[in-house]
């Protein structure tokens, strides 16, 4: 059958699409340094242990940046810029995010390895990989350049809410490329680190009986996500869901919502029950959001300094 114009001209459309969409992720590779900067990854792990072992929360920080970095203008780094439309002054990330002089200390590091060569938004990519405590390893793909551009809408707009149905969430990841699989992987990345007070007084209540949160609970305190095993990276996060031990609203909605019966729940008894398949899981899903609209080529810049754009 002789296509028409038409088809020809959809078609067309689409092998376009296909290419760019394969293109652009096969510009990060694993061995994108290879010659430039040869020592980057001993270079970035050295200064993450060290981080570590003065803090064993800064591995639940440094992999929680990546996460808020790819969620707004993509994996670009603009997380780390300050200025007056910061995203650090964003609802979800104010008093929320750290790190930022740990970034500063490897960027430092990578400097004076290989000057002017690696982005600040492949430092965060590979020093989230890093921060995994006991967990999977894998290959980080690299050679994303940084944005000149902060984004304190998109990070207000775009990031989930500790206190989000399960259903927005899902929107949420879905609006980056993620699917129900990436959600609970990624959210199981909350086996380590701790949550303020205040993400989660509400669903506490006091002994009076009046459902209302007790007004005396010091909000600046902090409480671990996973009791269990509070630093080390494994599913035990997903078998506290399942005796309904979830420290945040979003974490407990993936096994107990409604909306849960049909999407998510099944997974997080999976995980519960396979750590292996969790591992596996949870490195398809790093990869998939470190691929969130990274800038490659000439687009954006290689920032010398990681909380500002090169004058």
């Amino acid at each position: 059958m002789k296509e028409s114009k038409g088809q020809k001209s959809v078609i067309l459309l689409l092998t376009l699409l296909v290419f760019f969409t394969v293109n652009v992720k096969s510009q990060l590779t694993a061995n994108f340094y290879a010659t430039t900067c040869p020592n980057l990854f001993h270079v970035v792990r050295k200064q993450v242990q060290l981080a570590v072992m003065n803090e064993m929360r800064m591995a639940a920080s440094l992999l929680r940046l990546h996460f808020h970095d790819c969620f707004v203008n993509g994996c670009d780094g603009s997380v780390l810029l300050d200025g007056d439309d910061s995203e650090k002054s964003a609802a979800p990330n104010l008093n929320s995010i750290r790190g930022f002089d740990v970034v500063d200390k490897i960027k430092t590091a990578v400097e004076s390895s290989c000057s002017g060569v690696v982005s600040c938004a492949d430092i965060l990519a590979i020093a989230a990989r890093d921060s995994i405590s006991g967990g999977p390893s894998y290959r980080v793909l690299v050679g994303r350049r940084d944005g000149t551009v902060a984004n304190r809408t998109g990070a207000n707009t775009n990031l989930p809410s500790p206190f989000a149905s399960l259903d927005t969430v899902i929107s949420l990841f879905g609006d980056q490329g993620l699917n129900i699989t990436d959600v609970v992987a990624l959210q199981g990345a909350h086996t380590i680190g701790l949550a303020r007070c205040t993400t989660f007084s509400s669903r506490l209540f006091n002994f009076s009986g009046s459902g209302a949160p007790d007004s005396t609970i010091d909000n600046s305190l902090t409480a671990a996500l996973d009791q269990n095993s509070t630093d080390l990276f494994d599913n035990h996060y997903f078998k506290n869901l399942i005796n309904n031990k979830g420290i945040l609203l979003t974490d407990q909605e993936l096994h107990s919502s409604d909306s849960a019966k049909s999407t998510t729940k099944s997974i997080v008894e999976n995980y519960s029950n396979n750590q292996r398949l969790f591992f596996k899981d949870f490195i398809n899903s790093m990869i998939n959001m470190g691929n969130v609209k990274p800038l490659t080529g000439s687009s954006g810049q290689i920032r010398k300094n990681c909380r500002v754009i090169n004058s």
